[in-house]
């Protein structure tokens, strides 16, 4: 925190909407800050994703609080020594009107600066794939409307590209005003909602018919504005919105812990991931067992240990960490991991696995690849199987045919997760959800414990056969099930089912519509 003294005030551009669009400096001030101020409930994804739980917030709306009374409160909180940055979509001059507001905090003598942000005037176009200049328009003019009503006869001339942004409503008026000041009623026009974010959405029309063509699309402002012969070329330049996954809220059951690489992915193809936990990592009932096999692990007694998931990884080493070991414990033994992601694990432990399966990622897949057992080879016929609960009769059975001995340790317990929040349920038992992405069987079976089965409208994907075969055994038809079963490429796979699905509608001349968009009661066709 600040000190006695020591405060300053930054008036800070945070960007168009998209938390990722924030500059490195504005990251930098939104996270050391004592205090954020400004219309925080419109930044709450921004203030979210930057801004530490423990600063204060102050909601600071525009025609609510004038210039001179913001300027008194950010004073304040400044000369109590505190860190204070006055949050502004876009950027603070351009879009924030931060000039007056920094004019009116001047006279305080409190140390500022302006960090400038990304204009929504030029970010949320080029979301839409609307160039502003080409090399046949040369000029871009932008009018903030919030400002009150501008001079409309400024704008006649019709080769510059104009952007309006703030615009709320009366769009038939601004373009009954543009035509009668001199734009053609032909001209191309845009207007972009939400944008950056994956509820952008942008309709194209003309001068004549954008009223009308806003109405029919059920589009609700504040827009932006884009209106000149740059427009047309949204054609081939729209990247954002014609994302495989665009705007698809996808439901993400995993644990807490493993959900955020999917996530990730997800939103890297213009999906809206939505984390519902539907399994809980616990200790196991009796930790003796985990400390038995850890001892035994340090005296000699394994060949092998061979680790099925991050999870068990993770409990290894927690116990590790418990009796003061590292790394150094597995000299001599043989690693094997169940496939890449939990080879990673082990590699961040500094280790390097000297199995993982080149085929199936599973149990059987490591099965397949296991040496068996060789007296003259093999001076210990042992191996340490920490798991989880739930049984592993597959790895075992292998391995015991193969020759040797397995230590099957419980190293942790799965256990289902509370039933999450009532509209999350309704949603997923109505079909407002595009797509489930299925990662294990246990998430399948707990997801339907906890919430119910998903709408038949709702696309299934699983991450491999055997959850596909416990989505088919509740009932679930599985629409996607990549060829390799890992995080990657069940995103991928449901990216290019998206895909796939978007083409087909667009061939058919059909409207581009999500899944949770089909007719109520609509079922899928039977492959």
């Amino acid at each position: 925190m600040g000190k006695q003294g020591q405060g300053s005030v930054s008036f800070v551009g945070v960007g168009p909407g998209d938390p990722a669009l924030v500059t490195g400096r504005a990251k930098e001030l939104l996270g050391r800050a004592d205090v954020v101020a400004g219309e925080l409930e419109a930044l709450d994804a921004l203030v979210t994703a930057h801004v530490s739980s423990d600063a204060e917030r102050i909601e600071l709306t525009e025609h609510a609080v004038t210039p001179a009374e913001a300027g008194r409160v950010l004073a304040k909180h400044a000369k109590d020594g505190k860190h204070v940055v006055r949050m502004y979509a876009g950027d603070p001059f351009l879009d924030g009107h931060a000039a007056e507001h920094v004019a009116a905090f001047v006279r305080h003598h409190v140390p500022f600066e302006v960090t400038p942000g990304l204009p929504i005037a030029t970010a949320v176009p080029t979301y839409a794939g609307t160039p502003l200049t080409t090399a046949k328009v040369r000029e871009a003019r932008v009018v903030d409307v919030t400002a009150g009503e501008p001079d409309w006869e400024l704008f006649a001339e019709g080769s510059a590209t104009l952007v309006l942004t703030g615009v709320t409503e009366g769009l038939k008026d601004i373009a009954g005003l543009l035509m009668k000041a001199g734009r053609d009623a032909s001209t191309p026009v845009s207007v972009t909602t939400s944008g950056t974010t994956t509820d952008q959405r942008t309709v194209e029309a003309t001068l004549e018919t954008l009223a009308s063509e806003v109405k029919a699309s059920r589009l609700v402002g504040p827009f932006v504005m884009v209106v000149g012969s740059a427009v047309a070329l949204r054609d081939k330049l729209s990247w954002f919105e014609t994302k495989p996954l665009f705007g698809w809220r996808v439901l993400v059951p995993r644990t807490r812990e493993q959900a955020g690489v999917l996530s990730k992915l997800l939103r890297q193809y213009g999906a809206v991931p939505e984390e519902v936990p539907t399994i809980s990592v616990e200790p196991p009932r009796n930790p003796q067992q985990l400390d038995r096999a850890i001892t035994g692990l340090v005296t000699g007694r394994y060949q092998w240990v061979a680790f099925t998931s991050v999870n068990a990884v993770r409990a290894v080493r927690e116990k590790f960490e418990e009796y003061g070991l590292d790394a150094r414990a597995f000299a001599g033994l043989k690693i094997a991991a169940v496939g890449d992601k939990t080879a990673e694990s082990i590699q961040a432990w500094g280790i390097k696995p000297d199995l993982v399966p080149t085929g199936e990622h599973s149990a059987r897949g490591l099965v397949e690849e296991w040496p068996p057992y060789d007296r003259v080879l093999d001076p210990i016929n042992r191996v340490f199987l920490p798991r989880a609960d739930i049984a592993t009769e597959t790895l075992v059975a292998g391995l015991v045919e193969l020759g040797w001995e397995v230590d099957d340790v419980t190293a942790y317990r799965t256990v289902r997760a509370a039933p999450p929040p009532a509209p999350i349920r309704e949603a997923i038992k109505t079909g407002k959800f595009d797509a489930v992405a299925f990662t294990s069987s246990s998430t399948v079976r707990n997801l339907v414990g906890i919430a119910g089965k998903p709408h038949a409208t709702t696309v299934i994907a699983a991450i491999g056969s055997q959850t596909a075969a416990t989505a088919g055994e509740h009932g679930l038809r599985v629409d996607v099930k990549p060829e390799q079963p890992s995080i990657e490429a069940l995103a991928e796979a449901l990216a290019e089912f998206g895909a796939a699905r978007r083409a087909a509608q667009i061939e058919a001349g059909d409207p581009v519509t999500k899944p949770s968009e089909r007719k109520s009661g609509a079922r899928r066709r039977p492959k």
